[in-house]
Formats: structure tokens, sequence, C-alpha cells
């Protein structure tokens, strides 16, 4: 039988190589099919998992990463007993699959007291896993804070300057947090042991040479953390693109479980809301996240001068287990140089 060909770019061939991505499944959008790079990216990012839909009701109640549980079923399906083969005897006795799409909890009678009227909610199945992963990370990972600040003038002046471009040749409008989310992919680069993860008998660290960077989202129904896959190997224009997908996927509800698993470092920005300082939680198995604050005019010191400048508070929180804190403050080094001087990102 004769080998079938594909037509790709060398980039498109490389990024495929290194995702183990076969490009046979990938449709090109170049010349007579031609694959290029961003149709590997695409296809990537929204390639799916098989999974019966019973497995993956247990699987999001239970928090697990549907990637990398192996399947059993036709042509590698995920399958009821390939999920509860991760959980412990007791949990595959009492697993009980919740309703699949999130609902608003519903209120039950209000109760009084001698102040007013107590109202009680119920927890839904998200907000269970919610509170199960943060205090999971909260209780089990020892951590430090790092706060740096940063001034602002040159990155808004970057973004002011390539806005309508970008806007013209991908029809997204790039946000502040894109250029940060730039910045914090190739200080990330530098450090690897911030973008790591630890073994769960703590043996072992897993330093990741790639970037899948997490971007908490708040909506109605609870947090939520989209994943941008391979945001290490993305010009700033596909990551404006993979960015905007991603979130709109997630205020929508249409999020899938694979889309919010494989993070390696996450992002929590809350300076949309005039927070002018927080501490974030790690995102388990993340080793770190990055609170990043809101921009504000403040009087600096500039060669012996005061004057006006855009500043922003971000903060690292990392696992001290991984990460000692001298790594902790070269990482934010790195980072406050790349946000002050963004021209660096570019090149």
């Amino acid at each position: 039988m004769a080998k079938t060909v594909v037509r790709a770019t060398p980039a498109a061939r490389s990024y495929a190589k290194e995702n183990n991505i076969d490009l046979l499944e990938v449709r090109g959008t170049g010349a007579k099919g031609r694959v290029h790079k961003s149709d590997v990216i695409e296809f990537k990012l929204h390639s799916k998992i098989k999974i019966s839909p019973l497995a993956k009701k247990i699987a999001e109640a239970e928090g697990l990463n549907v990637q990398v549980i192996p399947g059993t079923g036709p042509k590698g399906k995920i399958m009821k007993h390939d999920v509860l083969n991760l959980l412990n005897p007791v949990k595959q006795e009492t697993v009980v699959a919740p309703v699949v799409q999130e609902t608003k909890a519903e209120s039950k009678p209000t109760n009084a007291n001698k102040w007013g009227e107590i109202e009680t909610v119920p927890m839904s199945p998200m907000r269970k896993v919610i509170s199960k992963r943060m205090s999971e990370s909260y209780f089990s990972a020892p951590t430090f804070v790092v706060n740096v600040e940063v001034d602002m003038t040159k990155i808004l002046e970057l973004r002011k300057q390539t806005l309508d471009s970008i806007l013209a040749e991908t029809g997204k409008k790039a946000t502040v947090t894109d250029y940060i989310s730039l910045a914090v992919i190739k200080s990330l680069m530098k450090h690897p042991y911030v973008n790591a993860s630890l073994s769960k008998d703590e043996k072992e660290m897993y330093l990741h040479h790639y970037v899948n960077l997490a971007i908490a989202v708040g909506s109605d129904t609870g947090l939520l953390v989209p994943v941008i896959k391979g945001a290490d190997k993305m010009s700033l224009k596909e990551l404006v693109v993979a960015s905007k997908d991603i979130t709109t996927k997630a205020l929508s509800g249409k999020l899938k479980p694979e889309e919010m698993a494989e993070s390696t470092f996450t992002i929590s920005n809350l300076g949309m809301y005039g927070v002018q300082s927080f501490i974030p939680i790690i995102n388990q198995p993340n080793t770190a996240i990055l609170g990043i604050s809101a921009t504000v005019k403040k009087p600096v010191v500039i060669n012996d001068e005061i004057v006006i400048r855009p500043m922003m508070t971000i903060t690292l929180t990392a696992d001290h287990r991984v990460v000692d804190g001298l790594e902790g403050a070269k990482f934010m080094s790195t980072l406050k140089n790349a946000l002050e001087n963004p021209i660096t990102l570019l090149i």
C-alpha cells in the first residue's frame, strides 16, 4: 500500500512531533491542504478524548484529569471502571454520578434566629470539587509568597501600538492579561522549578520544559481554570486567539474536562475588580501561581525625581517543597524585567 504523504510546514511537523500528534488527523488550511503550525495547535486545543458519559460524570465529580486515564473500551475509550480503578475502594463503593451540567443550587426554606433569617444553600457539584481541591492545596503544600511592584508604562505602550494590527489579523482584542501571559510564559522557560509539579509520594519532581498556562476565570457557577496547551510555542497573536477562545468557553459553560487539565502554571487576575494585592492559592498539581492586581497610578522615584507611573503588584505563591525562596525571587525578577522591557518579548 502506498504511503500517504502529508503536506505540512517544518514548524507544523516539529510541533506535531513534540506533542505526539498524527498529522494525518489534522486538517490543513494552507494551499492544497498544507498543514500549518496553527492548524496543529487548533487540533490539539480542540481534539476530543473518548469517554463514556457516566465515566465523565464521575471524573468531573472527583476532579480527575481524564487525559491521563488509560481507557480499556473500544478504541481506547475511557469507561466507568477505568475511572473507578483510580479511586480507593471506599470511593468505589460510594461514588454516585452527579448531574452533567452545573446547575444553580436551589435554596432551602429559610430558618431564623433572633437577629434575622438564615438562608441555607446546598453545595453544588462544582463547588464541592473546588472546595476539595483548594483544601488539599492549602493544607498539603507549605507555601511562601513573593510580592513585586511593576512599572507598566512600557507594556501599556506596546499594547497600544499593536492593538489594532492584532485585531485586524485575528478579530480578537488583545487585553493587558495577554501581554502579561506572554511575559510569564517566557519567564517560566528560564525557571523550570516554578513551572513544575511534585509526585504524590513527594519522591520526584517533574520539571516541564513547556508551558500549559491555566487562567483562572470566575463564573456564576464557580471558579474555572481553562488551560492554554503548548503556550510556549505560540506567538502573541496565537496566544490572544487561544486565550479568547478558552475564556469564552469557560464563561459560556462549554468547557470540556480535558480543557481544564494538564496545566503547569496558573495566572489569577483580579485587577479588573480594583484589587491592589491578594495571595492566590496554588492550583494543584502546579507548584506556583501568579496573582495579578490592579494597575494604579502612583508617585515613584526615578533618577531622584518623583514621577507618576502606572504600577501593578504581582504576587507569587509557591510550594516550598519544590521552589526555594531564592528561585521564586529570581523568577519574579525575570518577570518584572520582561514586563518593564516588553520589546524583548517580541524578539
